[in-house]
């Protein structure tokens, strides 16, 4: 192995785009064979970066959630087939907007009072983890906001996602693929299954058997001077501003409000124990077993097809390297790349990235705190893949 090539291209992050601090790990067979940090992770650039720093992982939060969604698959407790108003039934009779154009950019979303019919299509679980239940990524969707305002912003993450379903849908469930909330309506279905908050459920049955219990959703005191600072990048002067939290704010709905597709604050070491015990069949470093591997090969599997995959490659820009899976992109084409078909992962809005690569027992976690920063997922991700790969000579 020789990752010199992966250290020297981390360390020009900053004079090629800005990047101020970031992290990488990689993991093969539970051994960290790679581990590399640069920059400050404080705003007066004081503070070297360390292993403590907590990052925003966004929407990097949304393997967590599949990961439980699935975990009560195995149990017997949930059937991906089952009709999502079996656990919320708000969700019984839903409306699609008439002729809604979801590809325009800016995203116009819809209102409560946008024309609109009955939904002829029921949502089902795996529409939630396949992005094909029609919903949008409006996090100032107008049932919700209205919600905020009558509760002072503190509305419980179940009656959040019980008043986003007032809004109508892009398109009938099932038909078409857009990012959207369905994660975050998922990580409430957990809540119902199992009887706990959604955090509760993710310590006692992820993070706490994998010994990475070093998470929250909104930081305490104790774990707030641990937080990396968080950039914008303006994309006019490609300067980097301080996020006032308007933008991370915005995918939390309230104070007690915990996201499943976007909220996870958790450091790079916590969340390579999730992202290597997925690239070992399910198992962790300390043997804990989180899920079958069986189930890690559904993660394998693409799940887009026709229409839901020209849908998904619109969203990537035409590039047809991936499809996407239960609630993860696939890799479904090795050209331009060097990881094997059968890849999958995510990653965050801030710039983080995930990689579970079961063939090869391989996994990599990069994260940086820069929103706004399009060069992380068109050239930052691929590179840091490639070279990852290249070091390992696979």
């Amino acid at each position: 192995m020789n990752f010199n090539s992966l250290t020297e291209y981390l360390d020009s992050l900053e004079s090629l785009y800005g990047i101020p601090y970031c992290d990488c790990a990689v993991a093969c067979h539970h051994d960290i064979v790679f581990r590399h940090m640069t920059g400050h992770s404080d705003a007066e650039q004081k503070n070297p970066t360390n292993i403590s720093v907590l990052y925003r992982l966004f929407s990097g939060t949304k393997i967590s959630t599949a990961v439980a969604a699935m975990q009560l698959v195995e149990r017997g407790k949930l059937n991906l087939y089952d009709e999502l108003q079996k656990y919320l039934p708000e969700y019984s009779v839903m409306r699609v907007a008439e002729n809604f154009d979801y590809h325009s950019v800016p995203t116009v979303w819809p209102r409560l009072d946008t024309p609109s019919h009955i939904a002829h299509n029921p949502i089902r679980i795996i529409d939630l983890l396949t992005m094909s239940a029609g919903f949008s990524y409006d996090t100032y969707s107008q049932s919700v906001i209205e919600l905020s305002k009558a509760t002072g912003c503190k509305a419980s993450t179940r009656d959040c996602i019980r008043a986003l379903a007032q809004m109508p849908l892009l398109y009938e469930p099932g038909e078409h693929w857009a990012y959207s909330l369905a994660l975050d309506v998922l990580a409430v279905v957990v809540e119902v299954v199992s009887e706990m908050p959604y955090s509760d459920y993710l310590r006692q049955n992820i993070f706490a058997p994998l010994e990475a219990d070093d998470f929250c959703f909104h930081p305490d005191e104790a774990m707030a001077p641990r937080l990396g600072h968080l950039y914008n990048k303006d994309r006019a002067t490609g300067k980097l501003i301080d996020d006032d939290g308007g933008y991370s704010g915005s995918f939390s709905f309230s104070e007690a409000y915990e996201s499943g597709g976007a909220g996870l604050i958790t450091t790079v070491s916590a969340y390579c124990k999730l992202i290597d015990a997925l690239s070992c069949g399910g198992e962790g470093y300390n043997g804990a077993r989180i899920l079958k591997p069986e189930t890690v090969q559904l993660f394998m599997t693409p799940y887009t097809s026709g229409t839901t995959q020209e849908d998904f490659m619109y969203f990537r820009r035409g590039r047809r390297d991936y499809a996407y899976g239960l609630g993860v992109r696939v890799r479904v084409d090795k050209t331009g790349g060097r990881s094997p078909l059968g890849e999958f992962g995510w990653d965050g809005a801030a710039g983080s990235y995930f990689l579970v690569d079961p063939k090869n027992s391989l996994s990599i976690v990069y994260a940086q705190h820069v929103m706004g920063c399009i060069e992380a997922f068109d050239n930052i991700h691929p590179t840091v893949r490639d070279l990852v790969y290249e070091g390992m000579n696979l």
